[in-house]
């Protein structure tokens, strides 16, 4: 049977991928938000995990807002990157894993979730920027199931449906009968705005609330409507979601899990840089 190893939760600003590409890791604003991952790569090293599911948003890549999914699962055998044109080059494919996609898309199908299922799929700097962050030398050693959740176009999901979907993808991975260790990975957030009169609103204690919350009580965010995430971490902010998520998947594991590290800075392009690891008990 598959194990579930851990979750990671990763920001994916497009200027990293830029500052990647032109080696500033040790510029001194740049600085404290590399130094966050050393610690994770060493955990890495050693969990050594085969599949990650990553829970993302699109950015208008694959759908955008006159066809936009709330919740859409890749079943590609690779999945080709497209970057927007200020990031990382485009990286080369990197590996799906059918079997698993089918498995997550089967039951969630039986869960009552409505699902797009992507034969065919693109990723953007949502996907290819926490590969290179987690794995930052040579060819990324995993192969992926991208599970997309819609932060772009109202009407967005509510904290408590997606929590429920993390829940069942986690134990839909529980069941699957291959012996693989598997990794949750959520790339977005934290609290961020990029638009309207509140441009660059910044919630440092929400976030840091909320950062706590996925150790001590994991369906915290669930009491808040999708309004009121909006207002307390902004409108690109919901993308916490996809932290949500991968920490209700890590209950097919146990109830509890360990903080191997965590890393927070401000700001970086406007927004609240977040990095947290989670390895099962």
């Amino acid at each position: 049977m598959a194990k579930i190893i851990g979750g990671i939760g990763t920001s994916h600003i497009p200027a990293i991928g830029k500052a990647i590409h032109e080696g500033l890791q040790a510029e001194p604003y740049w600085k404290p938000f590399f130094d966050g991952y050393p610690p994770v790569h060493d955990w890495l090293a050693t969990a050594r995990p085969d599949v990650v599911v990553l829970f993302y948003n699109d950015h208008g890549l694959n759908f955008f807002l006159d066809k936009m999914p709330t919740f859409a699962v890749g079943a590609a055998a690779q999945y080709a990157s497209a970057d927007e044109g200020w990031g990382i080059p485009a990286q080369p494919p990197v590996g799906g894993e059918p079997a698993l996609s089918w498995q997550l898309i089967n039951t969630l199908v039986e869960r009552e979730f409505d699902i797009v299922s992507c034969q065919e799929m693109l990723v953007d700097h949502a996907c290819t920027l926490p590969l290179k962050l987690l794995w930052p030398q040579g060819e990324w050693p995993v192969t992926i199931v991208p599970v997309c959740i819609n932060t772009v176009q109202f009407p967005l999901p509510k904290a408590s449906r997606v929590y429920a979907l993390g829940k069942a993808v986690g134990e839909a991975v529980a069941t699957w009968g291959e012996d693989r260790r598997v990794l949750f990975v959520a790339s977005g957030g934290l609290s961020h705005q990029l638009d309207g009169t509140r441009a660059g609103h910044i919630n440092k204690r929400f976030d840091l609330q909320f950062m706590d919350s996925l150790l001590t009580n994991p369906e915290w965010a669930t009491q808040f409507s999708v309004h009121e995430i909006v207002e307390k971490a902004g409108t690109q902010g919901v993308e916490l979601l996809m932290w949500l998520a991968m920490r209700a998947a890590l209950t097919a594991a146990g109830p509890s899990v360990r903080k191997v590290h965590a890393n927070y800075h401000l700001p970086i392009s406007n927004t609240a840089t977040a990095l947290m690891a989670l390895e099962t008990a």
